[in-house]
Protein backbone atom coordinates (compact mmCIF):
# COMPACT_ATOMS: atom_id res chain seq x y z
CA UNK A 1 0.00 0.00 0.00
CA UNK A 2 1.34 3.42 -1.02
CA UNK A 3 0.44 6.77 0.51
CA UNK A 4 0.86 10.13 -1.22
CA UNK A 5 -0.29 13.68 -0.57
CA UNK A 6 -1.78 15.98 -3.21
CA UNK A 7 -3.02 19.53 -3.61
CA UNK A 8 -6.12 19.60 -5.83
CA UNK A 9 -7.55 22.69 -7.52
CA UNK A 10 -10.84 22.79 -9.35
CA UNK A 11 -13.27 25.29 -10.84
CA UNK A 12 -16.79 26.09 -9.73
CA UNK A 13 -18.37 23.57 -12.12
CA UNK A 14 -16.59 20.77 -10.22
CA UNK A 15 -17.19 22.10 -6.71
CA UNK A 16 -20.39 20.10 -6.26
CA UNK A 17 -19.28 16.86 -7.94
CA UNK A 18 -18.53 13.86 -5.69
CA UNK A 19 -14.90 13.47 -6.80
CA UNK A 20 -13.67 11.96 -3.52
CA UNK A 21 -16.57 9.51 -3.49
CA UNK A 22 -15.47 8.17 -6.88
CA UNK A 23 -11.87 7.79 -5.70
CA UNK A 24 -13.06 5.68 -2.76
CA UNK A 25 -15.80 3.70 -4.49
CA UNK A 26 -14.36 3.09 -7.96
CA UNK A 27 -10.62 3.00 -7.27
CA UNK A 28 -10.58 1.43 -3.78
CA UNK A 29 -8.54 4.32 -2.34
CA UNK A 30 -8.41 5.45 1.26
CA UNK A 31 -8.71 9.23 1.44
CA UNK A 32 -7.69 11.50 4.31
CA UNK A 33 -8.74 15.10 3.68
CA UNK A 34 -6.40 17.49 5.48
CA UNK A 35 -8.03 20.69 4.29
CA UNK A 36 -10.64 21.83 1.79
CA UNK A 37 -11.99 25.21 0.82
CA UNK A 38 -14.39 26.72 -1.69
CA UNK A 39 -13.63 30.42 -2.29
CA UNK A 40 -16.20 33.18 -2.84
CA UNK A 41 -15.64 32.66 -6.58
CA UNK A 42 -16.44 28.97 -6.00
CA UNK A 43 -12.93 27.86 -6.83
CA UNK A 44 -12.04 24.76 -4.89
CA UNK A 45 -8.86 23.66 -3.18
CA UNK A 46 -8.24 20.43 -1.30
CA UNK A 47 -5.21 18.85 0.33
CA UNK A 48 -5.60 15.14 0.73
CA UNK A 49 -3.64 12.02 1.41
CA UNK A 50 -4.38 9.06 -0.84
CA UNK A 51 -3.56 5.46 0.10
CA UNK A 52 -3.85 2.41 -2.12
CA UNK A 53 -1.97 0.45 -4.70
CA UNK A 54 0.16 2.49 -7.08
CA UNK A 55 -2.02 1.29 -9.96
CA UNK A 56 -5.25 2.44 -8.26
CA UNK A 57 -3.73 5.79 -7.27
CA UNK A 58 -2.61 6.34 -10.86
CA UNK A 59 -6.04 5.38 -12.24
CA UNK A 60 -7.80 7.62 -9.69
CA UNK A 61 -5.57 10.58 -10.56
CA UNK A 62 -6.21 10.02 -14.27
CA UNK A 63 -9.96 10.03 -13.56
CA UNK A 64 -9.93 13.33 -11.67
CA UNK A 65 -7.58 14.98 -14.18
CA UNK A 66 -9.95 13.97 -17.01
CA UNK A 67 -12.71 15.68 -15.04
CA UNK A 68 -10.81 18.99 -14.96
CA UNK A 69 -9.12 18.79 -11.55
CA UNK A 70 -5.55 20.08 -11.37
CA UNK A 71 -3.37 17.73 -9.32
CA UNK A 72 -0.15 19.00 -7.80
CA UNK A 73 1.99 16.54 -5.87
CA UNK A 74 4.98 18.84 -5.45
CA UNK A 75 3.14 21.71 -3.79
CA UNK A 76 1.35 21.37 -0.49
CA UNK A 77 -1.25 23.66 1.08
CA UNK A 78 1.31 25.02 3.54
CA UNK A 79 4.57 26.79 2.76
CA UNK A 80 7.58 27.27 4.99
CA UNK A 81 10.12 29.83 3.79
CA UNK A 82 13.53 28.95 5.21
CA UNK A 83 14.89 32.34 4.10
CA UNK A 84 12.37 34.22 6.25
CA UNK A 85 12.63 31.83 9.22
CA UNK A 86 14.77 33.25 12.04
CA UNK A 87 14.87 29.88 13.84
CA UNK A 88 13.26 31.36 16.95
CA UNK A 89 11.54 28.01 17.68
CA UNK A 90 8.19 29.56 18.52
CA UNK A 91 6.47 27.17 16.08
CA UNK A 92 7.91 23.97 17.55
CA UNK A 93 5.57 23.37 20.50
CA UNK A 94 2.56 24.07 18.28
CA UNK A 95 3.33 21.38 15.69
CA UNK A 96 1.61 18.14 16.83
CA UNK A 97 3.43 15.89 14.33
CA UNK A 98 6.95 17.37 14.48
CA UNK A 99 6.85 18.49 10.84
CA UNK A 100 8.72 21.54 12.14
CA UNK A 101 11.75 20.28 14.00
CA UNK A 102 15.26 21.14 15.17
CA UNK A 103 17.78 20.11 12.52
CA UNK A 104 20.86 20.88 14.61
CA UNK A 105 20.58 21.20 18.42
CA UNK A 106 23.81 23.25 18.60
CA UNK A 107 22.65 25.93 16.15
CA UNK A 108 18.91 25.52 16.91
CA UNK A 109 18.27 25.52 13.15
CA UNK A 110 14.65 24.71 12.29
CA UNK A 111 13.64 22.38 9.44
CA UNK A 112 10.31 21.51 7.84
CA UNK A 113 9.22 18.03 6.68
CA UNK A 114 6.22 18.60 4.40
CA UNK A 115 5.52 14.85 4.25
CA UNK A 116 4.76 14.83 8.00
CA UNK A 117 2.64 18.00 7.89
CA UNK A 118 -1.09 17.43 8.48
CA UNK A 119 -1.93 21.07 7.73
CA UNK A 120 -3.38 21.84 11.16
CA UNK A 121 -2.17 25.43 10.58
CA UNK A 122 -1.11 25.88 14.23
CA UNK A 123 2.25 27.18 13.06
CA UNK A 124 0.88 30.13 11.06
CA UNK A 125 -0.36 32.33 13.94
CA UNK A 126 2.62 31.28 16.05
CA UNK A 127 5.27 32.45 13.57
CA UNK A 128 6.02 36.10 14.39
CA UNK A 129 8.00 36.50 11.15
CA UNK A 130 5.54 35.07 8.60
CA UNK A 131 7.81 32.23 7.53
CA UNK A 132 4.81 29.88 7.39
CA UNK A 133 1.88 30.71 5.12
CA UNK A 134 -1.13 29.00 3.61
CA UNK A 135 -1.51 28.49 -0.13
CA UNK A 136 -5.26 28.99 0.26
Amino acid sequence: MNTRKFLLSFNKQLAEKPIVYHLVKEYDLVINIFRARITADEEGFMVLEVSGTEEHISQGLDFIRKNGVTVNEAEKGLRWDKDICTHCGNCLPHCPVDALYIVNPKTREIGFDSDKCVECLNCIPNCPYGAVTSVF
